[in-house]
Formats: C-alpha cells, sequence, structure tokens
C-alpha cells in the first residue's frame, strides 16, 4: 500500500464519517474528530464516562496525520504508515463503524435528462504474507455488476469523483444483473489467483530458515535419551513462527453507482 494510497483512505475516511477538514495538504490531514470517532481512536474512555454523567458540553479531539516525513524537519502531526498501530486501529473502527457504504456519483444535468448510474460493487482486501517475517498489500478492486468488468485502484479512481448519499436528481439506478454474493467471491478468486501467480520465494526462504533452527534444535537435543516436552514447546513455536501463510481479509466495502465505467481493466 502506497503513502499516496493510505491518505487517500484516510480522507475518504474522515470525510465518510463527517469530520471537520481543518487542514488538508498533499501530505497531511488535520481534521475535526466527531465524538464518535473521539471514542474509537483517541482512547479516553473516562473523559467521556465522565462526560456523559455530568452532562458537561462535549469537546471531541483533533487529529493531525502526515503520510510523508518531511526532509526539512517539520514533522508536525502522527506519521501514518502501512502497518503503523493508528491505521490499524483506523481499520478496525471502519468494520465498527460500519464497513459498507452505498454511495451514487453526484451528477449535475443542465438539459434535465435522466442518466443511468451503474452499480459497482468495491472491496479493499488486506493480504498477509505471513512467516517469521509480515508483508502486508491493500487491494483495491471494482466489479461492474452489469457486464462483469473487473478494474483495479479502484478507491483512487473515486478520489476523482463526486459522490453523495442520496441518489442526485434525474439520476435512476440501473438493475444489478450479478449478486452481491456472487461479486465478492468472484473478486477473492481474482485476489486468490493472484497470490497464486505471485513469486514463491519468500515462502521457500521461510522454510530454509525454519529448517536451519529445527537443526540446531535437534542438535541441541541430540544426546537426550527421551525428548522433554520442552523440545516439543519449542518445535511447535518454530513451526508458529516459520510456517508460511497467507491470510486474505476484507478491509471495507460497498456499492457505488456510477455515470461513467473507467479503471483499469483487470478482466
Amino acid at each position: 500500500m502506497l503513502q499516496k494510497d493510505i491518505h487517500n483512505f484516510l480522507d475518504r475516511y474522515f470525510a465518510a464519517n463527517d469530520c471537520e477538514l481543518l487542514e488538508r495538504h498533499e501530505h497531511l490531514l488535520h481534521v475535526q474528530l466527531t465524538i464518535e470517532l473521539d471514542k474509537h481512536l483517541m482512547n479516553r474512555p473516562f473523559y467521556w464516562h465522565y462526560q456523559e454523567m455530568t452532562g458537561a458540553e462535549p469537546n471531541p479531539m483533533k487529529l493531525m496525520l502526515r503520510t510523508e516525513q518531511s526532509e526539512e524537519g517539520n514533522n508536525e502531526g502522527e506519521f501514518i504508515h502501512f502497518g503503523s498501530p493508528r491505521l490499524h486501529q483506523i481499520f478496525q473502527s471502519t468494520q465498527q463503524l460500519g464497513a459498507y457504504i452505498r454511495l451514487y456519483e453526484d451528477v449535475v444535468q443542465n438539459n434535465q435528462s435522466y442518466v443511468p448510474l451503474v452499480p459497482w460493487l468495491a472491496l479493499n482486501i488486506k493480504v498477509s504474507y505471513q512467516c517469521d517475517r509480515k508483508k502486508d498489500f491493500l487491494h483495491s478492486i471494482g466489479l461492474n455488476l452489469i457486464n462483469g468488468m473487473m478494474i483495479s485502484e479502484f478507491q483512487s479512481m473515486l478520489e476523482s469523483k463526486s459522490l453523495t448519499r442520496k441518489i442526485p436528481d434525474y439520476c435512476y439506478t440501473m438493475s444489478s444483473l450479478i449478486k452481491p454474493v456472487s461479486g465478492i467471491k468472484r473478486i477473492e478468486s481474482y485476489i486468490e489467483q493472484t497470490i497464486h501467480s505471485d513469486d514463491p520465494q519468500w515462502s521457500i526462504d521461510a522454510r530454509k530458515r525454519w529448517q536451519e533452527d529445527e537443526a540446531l534444535l535437534d542438535h541441541f537435543y541430540q544426546d537426550a535419551e527421551v525428548l522433554p516436552e520442552s523440545y516439543h514447546v519449542e518445535k511447535q513455536a518454530l513451526k508458529d513462527l516459520y510456517e508460511p501463510k497467507v491470510v486474505m481479509k476484507i478491509v471495507n466495502g460497498g456499492m457505488f453507482f456510477l455515470a461513467n465505467d473507467t479503471g483499469s481493466h483487470l478482466q
């Protein structure tokens, strides 16, 4: 996940949760949190308990996030990157607050002719390659629920569009030919194919390190007439540490009704 993708994700996350944008630069977001997001992100349970008990005026905090390190040493705000605790906290909050959204392209019509809006299913999926080392990727895929076209970097494409929660005037939504449940399976199948076609060297290297550490373990216990329980515990610990596995998890998703079909074609 590129830093630009993180910045775009955060921009849309705060906008979708009705946070006031106090300052926005290419690599900086300064937002006024809502009460709900303050409770989710700022870890102030005692403050909110006191506020609710006394009826005091609520005072949600402001949050400043950076997605790039400044070369000039001006590093105001909290640096956020893929793997940082704050970003994972925000990922978790999207699931708690509602991982599903429904938005419409805000089409402005001058001649009052009706515009069809095409249904797209969008999923942001985190793929984690795990062994004694870990590497994460975020895939943003959109699926046209009428013709089955799939595009990559769907989240970035949405950045160029004006979206609204209510269907605009003189617009109507086209009926989906592909059911959303079937669409989810199609996207997951594509991600699985991507994983299978990926370079397996990371897992080969992990198994090699696993074998080397197992050889050291066996050497340490080679004089034991009966292998103690600690040997089996350590052997299992090596397996848990080194055994390669890939974990795929849907971060969030939604339905988007768009006027035009754009993006990088996948299938």
